[in-house]
Formats: C-alpha cells, structure tokens, sequence
C-alpha cells in the first residue's frame, strides 16, 4: 500500500501553474500586456531593429527607429562579389547585394505616404504569411527571413502589427530593389 502524502494532489497543480507564469514571463507574456506591449517585445526579439532601424556607429540608431533605408543614401549594385562571397550589405545595414540584386530594408513606421501608415492588419498578416509585399505584390527578398516569421501565431501578428502602429511615423521613402545586372 502506497501513502499519499496530503500535498501530493496539489503539486501538478502547482507545477502547472509556476511553469506557466514562468514560462509566460519568460516569453514576455502577461495579463497585463497591451497588444502593442506584446508587439514591441516580438519586434526586439525577432531582430527587426537590425535591418530595418539604420546602424550608426555600428548600432541600430534608436533616433531613426524602424524607418528602413535611408532615402538619401543612394545605393547602385556594386560589381560581381569577389569568390566564396555572395551577398554584402551597406554600413546601414538597410540595403544588401546578392544574386537577387539589391533590396531594401522596408519604413516599417506607421507614416501614410511611405510606410505602413495606409496597410490593413490584413495586408500585414499576408505579408508575413506569403512573402509578397502587401501581401499581393512583389517578393520579399532577402536577407529578410519572412519564412521562419510566417510561423509567428496570427495573435503575435496583430501584435506586431499594432506596436508599428504605435511607433512615430518617419517620412521616408525607400528605394525600389534592383534587379540583378542593373
């Protein structure tokens, strides 16, 4: 015969419930946390800031805040990368090279004109989803990793979403990319 101490019964409840507070914690997850809370939180995480916030001194500057590549730095595709090489990026670290061309880190601000500031929640979600611009458009070109952030849930999406919504809006329009030999 086996003894049951009294406590026993509570302990998978307990477990249970410090494993999910922890862990909920631990991914920035409260009660408490707004949809854009959560959104900024997911964009710190994801490495947004590293391509689509211009570098400065060799850091993301925080002044120009996911506002993507600069639109008075003009880029043209350099001449063939010398071999193993494939791909090289800008001191920006908002324009690269590679056999796709040259693309650009997109104004991820809410402006009208030149960011996301006229998008639907929608128009993002697909975006991230499928891989095309607006969902619809063009391809996302590397290096974004589109296809390891469509695995986001559509919840930490709208999330996203709501916290560059947040953000102030940066008037800047970025380049086209550039097809390759161009």
């Amino acid at each position: 015969m086996s003894v049951v101490h009294p406590y026993q019964s509570l302990l998978p409840a307990f477990f249970g419930l410090f494993a999910s507070a922890f862990l909920g914690t631990a991914l920035g997850q409260s009660s408490g946390q707004t949809p854009a809370e959560r959104g900024k939180y997911l964009v710190e995480v994801a490495g947004c800031h590293d391509c689509h916030t211009p570098y400065k001194n060799g850091q993301p500057d925080m002044t120009r805040i996911l506002m993507g590549h600069p639109q008075d730095i003009k880029i043209s595709a350099p001449g063939k990368l010398p071999t193993p090489w494939n791909m090289a990026g800008s001191e920006t670290n908002t324009a690269w090279t590679g056999p796709w061309g040259v693309s650009f880190s997109t104004n991820l601000t809410p402006d009208k004109n030149t960011g996301l500031g006229l998008w639907t929640e929608q128009m993002f979600i697909d975006t991230i989803r499928k891989g095309k611009h607006g969902g619809t458009g063009r391809d996302i070109l590397p290096p974004m990793p589109w296809p390891g952030y469509a695995k986001f849930t559509d919840g930490d999406l709208r999330a996203i979403f709501a916290y560059l919504k947040s953000i102030p809006a940066v008037m800047n329009r970025v380049p086209q990319p550039v097809p390759p030999g161009k």
